[in-house]
């Protein structure tokens, strides 16, 4: 396994037995060529694999983001355990990285009689060693068909990547033959080919010609430097995997040219940009920063943040750092902001009201996965629709984490600093200042009115009661006449109970008492339901 670019690879391969060779309806990403949404964990696949996967994916279970694992019709392993090989010199198993771009052997065993699955994984040139690293006891012939078809699945997700079976072999009642290592091709070159030795050679020949030549060489060099220059610091080496070159992000860009401008944020300028070697399209956020203080603890947030992986969440790639200014990277998000499809910006088309319903019930998943189901609490602080980016499907996927702040879970924040965005900050911040997951509740509820009503919490250019949101829509919740404030656009396109849900799902996560607000968790749950019971909920300091 491969990796084009940053020592990352998603998400993984597989060996797998099949009753069909048409895998044309396989998703990529996690379901890794094998599987997708509705076919995962259906007993009428008759498939059987073993999963090699690098990226942790709580929706299946995964263990961590580099392990092993036993799959009958699923993506949801049968058994796991993270990548390693035992040593039969040292009696003990040693860690493997999938990814480490060393190739390595995997033997897959089935005994017919006792039903025992083993997977035994080592390095290339070490013999199969004398204990598997996984076992599991299953009766494949109550999976499998015949005839049934053998074979390989990949799927690179966002992050281009190289999966390669270099050889393989395959026996039936009786081991599989041994592979003759040394006529095996080598792993193909990932990045730039080697540079030519011709000019040291030339070189000492037209020593002349190089005297004439250094005062301009010097020139450039220094101006080269200067353009491209970076800040190091000693305690960034353990973030290194993390950090791109300036020079590439300058290149990708187009060097920060107006014409790959994607947008304004309230800490930068975003560029759209395409990475030199490996291709892969990304945004490019130019934070400024002009202190020094807590630069470290703030790029070790980045980099922890940075390992967040949620298909509700915009991945964060990694960063590099200049003088005064602080460079993220983004995965890049093809269809742009939410808020620009919602207020008519740029002529976007007007979004039906399934595509709403969907996009609110996904931001409401990325930020449960933030609140709660990720190893420390990830306050975002700026929910709102402009941070709330559309992919190639119009899925929603939360974004900026600029203002994100980590606290262990059970712990008070400590954050004093009120950030955050006019119209979606709850009324505890401007006594207290501490931003907590139920101030984020609160703009998540503000967030939803505002996709349901085409309206921004604050409208400046409204002479009536609708020139607050949250007040307009409490004030029709009193009348029985919610639906009003349903946006027009629509022309009447819409699920009613579904509006009504939202809506009222909305004003009670922007409840004023923030006691009275759900968690996060309940806020899916209501969602899946389709109902919720919250009249005195609201009737209680409204």
């Amino acid at each position: 396994m491969v990796p084009i670019y940053s020592g990352i690879c998603t998400d993984g391969m597989t060996f797998l037995i099949s009753p069909t060779k048409d895998f044309s309806g396989a998703q990529n990403s996690q379901y890794l060529g094998l599987l997708n949404k509705t076919s995962d964990g259906k007993k009428s696949n008759h498939i059987f694999a073993v999963e090699l996967d690098s990226s942790q994916n709580t929706e299946f279970k995964d263990i961590d983001d580099n392990h092993i694992g036993i799959n009958i019709n699923s993506l949801t392993s049968f058994g796991s355990k993270s990548a390693a090989f035992y040593d039969d010199k040292i009696g003990m198993f040693k860690n493997l990285s999938l990814v480490s771009r060393k190739e390595m052997q995997v033997w897959v065993d089935y005994n017919g009689e006792s039903t025992q699955i083993n997977v035994t994984l080592a390095p290339l040139k070490v013999a199969k060693p004398s204990k598997p690293l996984l076992s599991a006891t299953y009766n494949l012939s109550t999976v499998l068909k015949d005839p049934s078809y053998i074979g390989f699945s990949a799927s690179s997700g966002p992050i281009n990547s190289l999966y390669c079976v270099l050889g393989f072999s395959f026996g039936i009642n009786q081991p599989a033959p041994l592979i003759d290592i040394s006529i095996l091709p080598k792993l193909p070159r990932v990045g730039p080919k080697p540079r030519s030795k011709v000019l040291e050679i030339i070189l000492p020949v037209v020593t002349a010609t190089f005297i004439l030549l250094v005062g301009t060489t010097i020139v450039l060099l220094v101006w080269r430097r200067i353009k491209y220059a970076e800040i190091h610091e000693d305690w960034e080496a353990e973030f290194g995997p993390h950090r791109f070159l300036y020079k590439d992000l300058f290149h990708a860009t187009d060097g920060f040219k107006n014409k790959n401008l994607l947008g304004l944020g309230g800490f930068g300028k975003v560029y759209k940009g395409v990475l030199p070697v490996s291709k892969l399209e990304v945004a490019v956020k130019r934070v400024s920063r002009e202190s020094k203080q807590g630069i470290k603890e703030f790029i070790a947030e980045i980099v922890s943040i940075g390992r967040l992986r949620h298909r509700n969440l915009v991945q964060l790639l990694g960063y590099c750092r200049r003088k005064g200014e602080l460079l993220l990277v983004y995965e890049y998000m093809s269809n742009g902001s939410l808020d620009k499809y919602l207020h008519c910006v740029e002529d976007k088309p007007t979004l039906v009201w399934t595509q709403r319903f969907q996009i609110i019930k996904d931001v409401a998943t990325g930020l449960f996965y933030l609140h709660e189901r990720w190893e420390k609490v990830v306050i975002h602080r700026d929910i709102k629709a402009s941070n709330v980016l559309l992919d190639s499907e119009m899925n929603g996927r939360l974004g900026d984490f600029g203002l994100a702040r980590l606290y262990d879970h059970g712990i008070d924040p400590q954050t004093t600093h009120v950030v955050g965005t006019m119209g979606y900050l709850a009324p505890e911040l401007a006594r207290t200042g501490k931003a907590t997951t139920q101030t984020d509740v609160y703009a998540f509820g503000i967030f939803i009115l505002e996709v349901t009503c085409g309206q921004r919490p604050i409208n400046t250019h409204a002479d009536d009661s609708s020139q607050i949101l949250i007040d307009w829509v409490v004030e029709h919740w009193h009348k029985r006449s919610l639906t009003y404030t349903l946006d027009s656009r629509l022309h009447g396109n819409y699920n009613a109970d579904e509006v009504s849900l939202v809506l009222n799902l909305g004003l009670l996560c922007a409840h004023p008492l923030c006691n009275a607000r759900p968690s996060m968790r309940q806020v899916i749950q209501y969602l899946n339901v389709g109902s919720i019971g919250m009249t005195s909920s609201l009737s209680n300091g409204r």
